[in-house]
C-alpha cells in the first residue's frame, strides 16, 4: 500500500477503517468496565470477590506490565518485520485470550481470582497495546497523503465510545443497592458483555486481515506492470526500505520521539489512572450515586466521538498541531485544578471538569499521533508507535498503582489527614498536566527550530 496510498484511501480504506475499530472499541470497554462501579472495591465486605482498593489498583495495573517490560518493543519490531497482518492476528488473539482469562476469574472467585484475573490483564493489556499499534499504523498506510489526522481522530473517537459505552452500561449491569453483597455472577456481567463484542471485533479483524491481503496483491500487480527499474535501483530501495534492529536505537536517539513520548505518559496518565478510579473520586468528592458518576465521567469519551474527528479535521487542513497539543493539555490542567480545588458535594463542578477534561481528551491525542509519521521513517513506524506506548505504559504502571495506594491509604480508619483520597490522588493528577504543558511547549520550540519536519504543517 505504501507505493500508492492515494489509490487506496477512497474508498477502501474506509471499508479497513471500519473493520479496525471495532476490536478497538471491545478493548476500550474492557479496560474500562469496572471504572463507574469502582466503588464496589473499596470495601471487600461488599462483593463476594472479595478485592479492595489496593487489590483492584494491582489488577487495573496488571495492564502495563508485560508492555513495560519488553512486550511493546518487541511487539512493534514484530509488527516491522512480519507485517501487519500475522503480527497484528497473533496480538489479536492474545486481547481475546487475556480478556477471557479474566472473565473466568471473576467468575469463578476464590482466593486465586485476583492472581487469575492479573496475569489474564497482563496478556490482554499487551494484546490490545500491540493490536492498537497495528491498527494505528496500519491507518498511517492507508491513509498516507490523505486524510490522515481525521482516520486516526475517528478510529480514537469510535475507541473511546466503547470506554463511554462501559462507563453508562456497567452501573446498569450491577446496580447499586445499600448494604447489598454482590455475587460473583452479579459482578461479572460487565465482563460478559466484554467478551461478546471481543467475539465480534476478532470476526471484522479478520476481515480486515483479507481485505489488506487483497490491497497487497492488487498493489503486487500494479507494480508488475510498470517498467522495470535497474538492479542497482532495485538494490538501493531495498536497502532503504528494510528494516533492521539497529534502526531502534536511531529511535531512541531521536529528541522528538522523547518528547512526544514523555507527552503520552503524562497526559494519559492524568486521564487514563483517573478513569479508572472516577466512581471513587467522584462519587465522594461530589455526593453523586454511581449512576451519576458514571453519567459525569463518560462525558470524556462522548465529547470524543464529537471533537475527535473534528479536530483531525482542523489538524490536516490547517496544521498548528504542536499549539493544539498545549492548548489540550492546559485544559487538562484546569479540569484536574476543578476537581482538586472545587468546593466538595457540588456536582456542578464535576460536570465542568469533565467538559474541559473531554476537549484536553480530543485535542492532544488529534495532533500528538498524526505527528509520529513525521519524526521517523515508515520501515520503523511499528516500532516507533509502539515505544511511545512503552513509554506510555510504564507511567500507567505506576499511576494506576500510586492512584489505588493512595485511595486505600487515606481508607485506612488510623490515618488522620486534612486531605481526603480523592483530593491526594488530584493532587497528583494536576502535577502531572503541569508537566504536559511544559513537554508540550518544549516540543513546540522543537518544531519552531526544524521547520523541515513539517510538524506543524497541513496534512495535504
Amino acid at each position: 500500500m505504501a507505493a500508492s496510498p492515494k489509490s487506496f484511501y477512497r474508498p477502501a480504506a474506509w471499508i479497513a477503517l471500519a473493520c479496525l475499530v471495532v476490536p478497538m472499541f471491545a478493548s476500550y470497554y474492557f479496560d474500562d468496565m469496572f471504572s463507574s462501579i469502582s466503588y464496589l472495591f473499596e470495601n471487600p465486605s461488599l462483593t463476594a470477590l472479595g478485592w479492595d482498593a489496593a487489590g483492584y489498583g494491582l489488577y487495573t495495573s496488571g495492564y502495563s506490565v508485560l508492555c513495560v517490560f519488553g512486550g511493546l518493543v518487541i511487539g512493534g519490531i514484530l509488527l516491522d518485520k512480519w507485517g501487519v497482518r500475522v503480527s497484528g492476528s497473533l496480538f489479536v488473539g492474545m486481547m481475546v485470550f487475556g480478556a477471557g482469562m479474566v472473565t473466568w476469574a471473576v467468575l469463578r472467585g476464590g482466593a486465586a481470582a485476583l492472581r487469575v484475573a492479573y496475569v489474564g490483564t497482563m496478556l490482554f493489556g499487551l494484546g490490545s497495546e500491540i493490536a492498537g499499534t497495528a491498527v494505528t499504523r496500519s491507518i498511517a498506510r492507508w491513509f498516507k497523503g490523505g486524510p490522515m489526522a481525521l482516520a486516526m481522530g475517528l478510529q480514537l473517537a469510535i475507541a473511546r465510545l466503547g470506554t463511554a459505552f462501559a462507563l453508562v452500561l456497567s452501573p446498569r449491569l450491577v446496580q447499586q443497592v445499600q448494604d447489598h453483597v454482590y455475587s460473583l455472577a452479579e459482578t461479572a456481567r460487565p465482563a460478559l458483555v466484554g467478551m461478546g463484542l471481543m467475539a465480534l471485533g476478532l470476526i471484522l479483524w479478520a476481515v480486515f486481515v483479507a481485505l489488506d491481503a487483497r490491497a497487497s496483491r492488487a498493489e503486487a500487480s500494479e507494480e508488475s506492470t510498470t517498467v522495470i527499474p535497474s538492479e542497482a535501483s532495485v538494490s538501493q530501495t531495498a536497502d532503504k526500505d528494510t528494516f533492521r534492529f539497529k534502526d531502534v536505537l536511531g529511535v531512541l536517539g531521536n529528541k522528538n520521539f522523547w518528547l512526544l513520548g514523555l507527552l503520552c505518559v503524562l497526559f494519559y496518565s492524568s486521564i487514563i489512572a483517573f478513569k479508572k478510579f472516577a466512581g471513587a473520586i467522584l462519587v465522594p468528592r461530589f455526593d453523586i450515586p454511581a449512576q451519576a458518576a458514571g453519567w459525569m465521567v463518560s462525558m470524556l469519551p462522548f465529547s470524543t466521538v464529537i471533537f475527535a474527528p473534528l479536530f483531525g479535521m482542523m489538524v490536516d487542513k490547517a496544521g498548528k498541531g504542536t499549539r493544539w497539543m498545549i492548548l489540550g493539555a492546559v485544559l487538562s490542567l484546569v479540569a484536574h485544578g476543578i476537581l482538586a480545588f472545587a468546593p466538595a458535594g457540588v456536582p456542578f463542578w464535576g460536570y465542568l471538569a469533565m467538559v474541559f477534561l473531554g476537549f484536553g481528551y480530543s485535542l492532544v491525542p488529534a495532533a500528538l499521533w498524526p505527528s509520529v509519521p513525521k519524526i521517523v521513517p515508515d520501515k520503523v513506524l511499528g516500532t516507533t508507535f509502539a515505544l511511545i506506548y512503552w513509554v506510555q505504559n510504564l507511567g500507567l504502571l505506576s499511576f494506576k498503582w500510586i492512584s489505588g495506594a493512595i485511595l486505600g491509604h487515606y481508607q485506612d480508619p488510623g490515618v488522620e489527614s486534612a486531605l481526603s483520597g480523592p483530593v491526594a490522588v488530584e493532587l497528583m493528577f494536576f502535577g502531572l498536566c503541569i508537566a504536559a504543558v511544559v513537554v508540550a511547549v518544549v516540543f513546540r520550540r522543537t518544531s519552531a527550530r526544524h521547520p523541515e519536519l513539517r510538524l506543524d504543517a497541513p496534512n495535504r
